[in-house]
């Protein structure tokens, strides 16, 4: 014969009993705790929040020299305006995308002197509203230094910085925001400094040489007897 059941043993029985009669319910709650808590510790440490301005950038972002996605908008002189595009969460990315702001960043390509024609070719090699991922490295007041990456295929990724001194595009200059005796200032300066002594070998952008006949031409035009007879032709044209 059983013994009969306390009073804490009923009450796991009947506990249990509710559990599988409503195992759906229970499921739905799991999940969405679960998701609960994967919102909480993304805001917690910034992954849905949308950017608009380099200030708002936490300085262990830059510190960790963190990646982060954006989409082009607009290519200056000064760099490159990027709308920062944040990680979505699933099934809230339509509520996200009504909570964000709009604004872009100012993005300069870090340890790059970059010559008028880089420009030139960073809008025709790059596509309106193209996705890339920009590693921070330093901020000085609204101006972040990165290194850009560009998608170019399934499995294959270009940096812009490099690519630009590989073209003979732009020279070499110090990474704004790392330390000089930090490891990672010279492995990616040694990156930069081997893209830019590539151009040079190959005599591309700027560090092509002059042909013969271009010498002669500048030599010519720079003879101050050929000035004076030209400052003369003009004088001519002008009292004739």
């Amino acid at each position: 014969m059983a013994e009969p059941q306390g009073e804490p043993a009923k009450y796991l029985a009947r506990i249990s009993e509710w559990a599988d009669s409503h195992l759906t319910l229970i499921r739905n709650i799991s999940t969405g705790m679960a998701i609960a808590g994967v919102i909480l510790f993304a805001k917690s440490i910034k992954l849905t929040t949308k950017f608009t301005s380099a200030l708002d950038i936490p300085v262990e972002f830059i510190e960790k020299n963190v990646k982060l996605r954006g989409r082009l908008c607009h290519i200056t002189e000064k760099g490159l305006e990027v709308e920062h595009v944040p990680i979505s969460l699933p099934f809230l990315s339509s509520l996200q995308r009504k909570w964000q702001s709009n604004g872009v960043l100012l993005v300069r390509l870090a340890g790059v002197e970059l010559t008028p024609n880089a420009v030139v070719w960073l809008q025709e090699e790059l596509k309106p509203a193209e996705m890339m991922w920009f590693q921070l490295l330093g901020r000085e007041d609204l101006v972040l230094d990165c290194l850009i990456l560009v998608n170019k295929g399934r499995f294959f990724s270009v940096c812009l910085n490099e690519e630009i001194l590989r073209q003979g595009l732009g020279k070499t200059t110090r990474i704004e925001g790392l330390h000089h005796d930090s490891p990672l200032y010279w492995k990616l300066h040694k990156r930069l400094l081997q893209a830019e002594l590539k151009a040079l070998k190959k005599n591309k952008g700027i560090w092509k040489e002059e042909s013969y006949f271009e010498k002669l031409r500048d030599h010519i035009s720079n003879n101050k007897f050929v000035q004076k007879l030209k400052q003369f032709a003009n004088w001519l044209r002008i009292h004739i």
